[in-house]
This record gives structure tokens, sequence and C-alpha cells, in this order.
């Protein structure tokens, strides 16, 4: 699984993505959302993991997923950060 502390590093890397982010591509990015099957799917592969179920395949989906969602987690804490920039300016 990732490190916690790769939080700070992926943060540091995806800055210069911020930066260039318009603000109609930044409210998109904000309010990105898994779809209801992928979501489905997360909380199987959760659960499964919990209970210690998951196969080999599953594991590393779910070790994909779960990198995935941080750096999106990151780039949406850019966009909010950017939109939060462009109302302070009106």
């Amino acid at each position: 699984m990732i490190r916690e502390d790769s939080t700070a590093l992926l943060d540091e890397l995806v800055e210069p993505l911020g930066r260039c982010l318009t603000p109609e591509v930044a409210e998109h990015i904000a309010g990105l959302r898994a779809s209801p099957e992928l979501d489905a799917r997360i909380q199987e592969l959760g659960r499964k993991s919990n209970e210690g179920l998951l196969t080999p395949r599953e594991r590393s989906d779910y070790e994909t997923i779960a990198r995935f969602i941080k750096f999106v987690s990151v780039l949406q804490s850019k966009a909010r950060a950017r939109l939060n920039t462009e109302k302070s300016r009106a």
C-alpha cells in the first residue's frame, strides 16, 4: 500500500499542475466522483481486504485504486485552492 508520507511528495509533484488549472477545469476536477459501479467495486474490495479475503489480482486492483484515489484527492485539493483564489479576487 501507499505510505502516508507519500502525500507530501504527491502534493509537491501535483503543485505545478494545480497552477495551470483554469477555473472551469478546476470546477470539473473538484466535482469528480466515481461511478456507482466503481464505487460498489471499491466498497467490495475494501470489505474483502478487511476480512483478508482478497485474491492477488484483487489486491493489485485495490492498491491501484488506492494510489489513484490519493492522486485525485491531491489534485482536487489543488483545484479547490484555485477556485478559492479566484473567489477572493472577485
